[in-house]
């Protein structure tokens, strides 16, 4: 994964030396599942998460944005209040490579000209394009769980997050990231293909979808010349 993000990156620098209002930055921190295992607070980071985030500023308010993110995605039922889930001392590890494409939308003029600390409140929403592992886990044998094969699928993200310019080069911003997916699968309860006929790999609330969280914080480095948000007279 590292030689992938080092790509990604190198790829990306023509782009931001050459061109106006461009951003590039990365996206470090934690993630956590909500799902059929585990806990179900959706801030509650089990596993590191990585991102490499491109932004293009099209005003001070609007911004195109883009990114590729890698989590792994953990949770067990030893981690959750719920008598019923403990009991059955089940455990869910998935991994996740996610594109995301969307717009992020500044709650007050965000406008990187200024020379005082600017700071401002923004939502993100888009599309994600995500592959995870399936895999399913006996329940006579919750320790042992078997990865099959993998698969790709959609995801809508919804980001609420904070940043301030610390200069006319540097954002550094602090955000939420849930993703409400189309598998009910991502912890091995519901598995698919020749398995899901089986009564026996099925546990949880069937087809009651799954959820994915990424909590951390985003440091954006802005080159070239700044963005020229003018008004005509």
């Amino acid at each position: 994964m590292n030689r992938i993000f080092l790509i990604c990156l190198i790829s990306l620098l023509p782009l931001t030396s050459a061109a106006q209002m461009h951003e590039i930055g990365v996206f470090l921190g934690g993630s956590n599942l909500v799902g059929d295992i585990g806990s179900r607070k959706f801030i509650n980071t089990k596993a590191p998460a990585y991102a490499l985030i491109y932004k293009y500023n099209i005003t001070t308010r609007y911004s195109f944005r883009g990114s590729f993110s890698y989590s792994k995605l953990e949770n067990k039922n030893f981690h959750t209040n719920d008598l019923n889930r403990f009991l059955t001392f089940l455990g869910a590890t998935n991994k996740i490579i996610e594109f995301s494409a969307g717009v992020e939308f500044n709650f007050f003029e965000f406008n990187l000209h200024d020379q005082d600390l600017d700071f401002s409140p923004y939502v993100y929403l888009g599309l994600n394009y995500f592959q995870y592992d399936l895999f399913y886990t006996d329940k006579n044998q919750p320790l042992n769980p078997v990865k099959y094969d993998d698969d790709l699928e959609f995801s809508i993200p919804l980001t609420i997050g904070v940043k301030a310019k610390l200069s006319p080069e540097f954002v550094l911003g602090f955000e939420i990231g849930a993703r409400y997916t189309f598998t009910d699968n991502l912890d091995g309860s519901n598995p698919v293909y020749q398995f899901e006929t089986n009564p026996n790999l099925k546990h949880g609330a069937l087809y009651n979808n799954d959820w994915y969280v990424f909590t951390g914080l985003t440091l954006s480095f802005t080159f070239g010349r700044l963005p020229c948000y003018c008004k005509e007279k």
